[in-house]
């Protein structure tokens, strides 16, 4: 068996072994191996030349998919389930008192909520949630523009 074929059977060997692991090392060898058996077949190189090349290539296919798996497997940064109202504007059901706790409506929802500056919010006022503290919102009177 010539040594181009050794390289292409390590690299499809490789490669069936990354669909069963995570990340991303088998497939790196994989297609390091793969490259490399190819150049093997094109300059017949001896075995020193055949190993770095095989160790160059396996790098730097290593670092890029590090980096597609990064972007790929990150972590979204936008906040889900009630976190998610934060920043969104709402409508005073039940006046929030000073340091006591009313009823925001946003969406077709009604939730809990105290004034983020410790100031009466009537009824009907217009609120911006400021954060989420367990299952009650933070909201302060929403600015008025002169376009409303």
């Amino acid at each position: 068996m010539e040594g181009w074929m050794v390289w292409i059977a390590i690299g499809i060997i490789c490669l069936i072994i990354e669909i069963f692991t995570p990340g991303f090392l088998f497939m790196s060898f994989g297609i390091g191996a793969i490259l490399t058996g190819v150049v093997e077949w094109i300059f017949t190189l001896e075995l020193p030349y055949q190993i770095l090349i095989f160790a160059v290539i396996t790098f730097l296919v290593f670092i890029s998919m590090r980096k597609l798996s990064k972007k790929l497997i990150s972590k979204s940064t936008e906040e889900t389930n009630i976190y998610a109202l934060k920043g969104k504007n709402g409508k005073v059901m039940k006046e929030i008192p000073t340091d006591g706790k009313g009823y925001v409506k946003i969406g077709g929802e009604e939730w809990s909520a105290v004034s983020a500056d410790n100031t009466k919010i009537a009824k009907e006022e217009k609120v911006v949630i400021e954060k989420v503290e367990g299952n009650k919102l933070i909201v302060k009177k929403k600015e008025k523009n002169k376009e409303e």
